[in-house]
């Protein structure tokens, strides 16, 4: 049985010198969230660690952590960083795309 997408506002939030993308779903007052956090300097580019992914119960199986990755995928491509993904979930996402290997500290 595949994933159901689910309509997903995200926003991204700056905390300290980290963040977390936010994922609010249509239907739900559940909300998911990536966080990362600063990594230093890597070939002259910011690096971001995904550090992790948390989709609750009520709104898994979605597509809702897939699209957080996503977004942080194209930040990564619009603003020049680069993401080392200590988070399982998105070192999972980065093996099953091997275009994103340029990003990928």
């Amino acid at each position: 049985m595949g994933e159901q997408r689910a309509e997903v506002t995200i926003t991204h939030h700056v905390q300290g010198q980290g963040g977390s993308y936010v994922a609010v779903v249509e239907d739900s007052t559940q909300e998911a969230y990536l966080k990362w956090e600063p990594g230093g300097i890597k070939n002259g580019k910011e690096v971001r660690i995904a550090a992790h992914t948390v989709v609750p119960q009520a709104i898994s199986g979605r597509g809702v952590a897939a699209q957080l990755v996503g977004r942080l995928v194209a930040d990564a491509e619009r603003l020049g960083f680069l993401i080392r993904p200590d988070c399982s979930y998105v070192a999972a996402k980065f093996e099953e795309n091997p275009d994103w290997a340029a990003l990928k500290a």
